[in-house]
């Protein structure tokens, strides 16, 4: 009987021990992925936690360190525009967007660059503005876009929602539940 007892409990601290490991193996490969970025309205992904980049502008209003990614420090800039409408902006290298060619450098937030409307590709939401140098043309392929080194896009954060959150907010009815 105290045999059975110990295999017992053998078993059950190797299955606790292999979820611990799974978990950790699951943990470490969302990091490399980086936390996924939801089109609030539709649940389209947008971008990835690893595309941010930091592009600072002398015409914030304000800028703060927050938590709105995972447990990662991002910086929010507060923007106004000229019909008095704020908007508080992440920066990223790239995302997943539909862009509304072509650039304006009228009333730019970042001082030589153009911008250009940037949408859900599935729900057509505003969601920001994608950023190139002012001295490109007006219009330029979505590939040069993506490969340059030189462009960025400003997604608005009250747009966006964490694929992660997003995972909490389904309920599972009790009668699927065992």
């Amino acid at each position: 009987m105290l045999l059975l007892v110990q295999v017992s409990l053998l078993v059950s601290w190797l299955l606790c021990y292999s979820n611990a490991c799974e978990e950790g193996v699951h943990a470490s490969s969302r990091k490399r992925e980086g936390d996924i970025l939801l089109c609030r309205s539709c649940g389209y992904e947008i971008a990835s936690s690893l595309d941010l980049k930091f592009i600072a502008s002398k015409l914030a209003l304000a800028q703060r360190n927050d938590t709105v990614i995972g447990d990662q420090k991002v910086t929010l800039q507060l923007f106004e525009n000229p019909h008095g409408r704020r908007f508080q902006v992440i920066t990223l290298k790239k995302a997943a967007l539909h862009k509304h060619w072509p650039a304006d450098g009228h009333f730019s937030w970042f001082p030589g660059f153009s911008w250009t409307m940037s949408t859900c590709p599935r729900c057509h939401a505003h969601l920001g503005w994608s950023f190139q140098p002012s001295n490109w043309p007006g219009q330029v392929t979505e590939k040069h876009f993506e490969e340059s080194e030189e462009t960025f896009v400003a997604l608005i954060i009250d747009k966006l929602l964490q694929e992660n959150f997003a995972a909490t907010l389904l309920v599972v009815p009790r009668t699927f539940k065992s």
